[in-house]
């Protein structure tokens, strides 16, 4: 107690933001849609392997599921596309599998809506959304998860809470850096790193246009695909960081000439 009181009256001692109910409220609706989303996909793998063990594969992706699906839920003995009859018993066995997958397709569907609910009545999250990369469900987790920008002193530092920096090997002068920390918040990287993998495509494709995708794309040429993914994760944090800590909204450079 005593040691708690002597660091509570240290000047450079930094304290976390009490976030408010309603941010709270976001941050469960986030957990809980990501719960779901698990579940779903341990679902999806489980019947595709349920499947392999009778010599039916299909390739991996949820909407690959949709033809396995069908042969549960059809009274037809077999697939036309896959070539292979279903046994009945292995059809009673398999329903309710799919029919919990029904429910929680559901479930996320009307979580997702409540999380785009919360997002649009958010100013700050709004702004956010404007970001390549992030969208709706990435900007409403970025404004719960932060109730107070101030307390980092710039984006840089808050995109190493995050975890989105290099470990540093440094010696005899000579800087190393190696892969990214991972010791911030783990949620956020995650969010933040996937939201730049689907931003990279549409620049890779030539759909974004700017300084920021040429910039991505100069280092595409350079490094892999993920490694850049990383490096575009970091901008996007120490841009929402920005953008949270002021009052304008993201405005893309042009294209140097």
């Amino acid at each position: 107690a005593k040691a708690i009181a002597r660091a509570a009256r240290d000047p450079e001692m930094r304290f976390v933001p009490v976030k408010t109910a309603e941010q709270q409220s976001v941050l469960m609706l986030f957990k809980a849609r990501d719960l779901l989303v698990s579940q779903r996909t341990r679902l999806m793998n489980a019947l595709r392997g349920h499947f392999g063990e009778i010599g039916i594969a299909v390739p991996k992706g949820p909407q690959e599921v949709a033809a396995l699906v069908a042969m549960v839920m059809e009274e037809k003995q077999g697939d036309e596309k896959l070539g292979n009859e279903l046994p009945g018993v292995m059809r009673s066995a398999l329903r309710p599998l799919v029919n919990a997958l029904f429910s929680l397709n559901e479930q996320v569907a009307a979580l997702g809506k409540a999380i785009l609910a919360a997002h649009r009545a958010n100013e700050v999250s709004r702004r956010l959304a404007g970001i390549p990369g992030i969208g709706t469900l990435i900007a409403a987790v970025l404004t719960a998860t932060v109730p107070d920008p101030s307390v980092f002193s710039g984006g840089r530092e808050f995109a190493a809470w995050i975890g989105l920096v290099p470990r540093q090997d440094s010696t005899g002068g000579k800087p190393k850096l190696g892969r990214i920390s991972k010791m911030g918040n783990r949620d956020l990287r995650r969010l933040l790193v996937v939201g730049a993998h689907a931003a990279l495509y549409r620049i890779k494709t030539g759909k974004t246009k700017g300084a920021l995708a040429d910039w991505a794309r100069e280092l595409l040429a350079k490094k892999p695909f993920r490694l850049v993914a990383v490096a575009l994760a970091n901008k996007m944090a120490r841009t929402a960081w920005a953008i949270m800590a002021g009052s304008a909204a993201y405005a893309p450079r042009a294209s140097a000439a």
